[in-house]
C-alpha cells in the first residue's frame, strides 16, 4: 500500500491541506501551477470585476485546455513513436532481404569465377591442340 502524503499549500492567496500518493515536492508543484493559472487570468481584463464562479470556471477551463493539448501531444508522440518502430521494422526487412540477396549476388559470382577459369582452361586447351595441328600440317 503506498503512503499518503499530506502538504500545507497555498493556492490564490488561501492555506489549503491537500492530500495524495505523491511526494509533498509534487503536490506544492500542483499548488504552484495553479497559482500561475490565477495570475494569468488576472491579466485578463474584465477578470477582476467577474463573480467568483466564472473566475474559477476561467481558470478551471485554462487547466483543462493545458491538460487536453497535453493530452494530443502524448498521442501525437506516441503515433510518432508508433510510425519509427513500423519504418525501424521495415528497414530491418529491408536489410535482411538485401543480405540475402547480396548471399545470392555472391554466390553467383563465385559461380561466374569458376565458368569463367574453366572456360580459361578450355581456351588454353584448344590453342593447345590447335597450336600441335598446325604442328603436324
Amino acid at each position: 500500500m503506498q503512503k499518503r502524503t499530506e502538504a500545507e499549500v497555498i493556492i490564490n492567496g488561501k492555506r489549503y491541506k491537500i492530500a495524495g500518493i505523491e511526494e509533498e515536492e509534487y503536490l506544492q508543484k500542483i499548488a504552484t501551477y495553479l497559482n500561475s493559472k490565477y495570475a494569468a487570468m488576472k491579466e485578463v481584463k474584465g477578470y477582476r470585476t467577474m463573480d467568483l464562479d466564472m473566475k474559477q470556471a476561467l481558470v478551471l477551463i485554462n487547466v483543462a485546455d493545458d491538460y487536453l493539448k497535453c493530452r494530443q501531444q502524448l498521442a501525437d508522440k506516441q503515433t510518432e513513436v508508433e510510425q519509427r518502430e513500423t519504418d525501424i521494422f521495415n528497414m530491418k526487412h529491408d536489410m535482411l532481404a538485401d543480405r540475402s540477396q547480396i548471399k545470392e549476388l555472391e554466390g553467383r559470382i563465385e559461380q561466374l569465377k569458376d565458368a569463367r577459369m574453366e572456360d580459361q582452361k578450355k581456351i588454353v586447351r584448344l590453342e593447345t591442340e590447335l597450336s600441335n595441328l598446325r604442328k603436324h600440317r
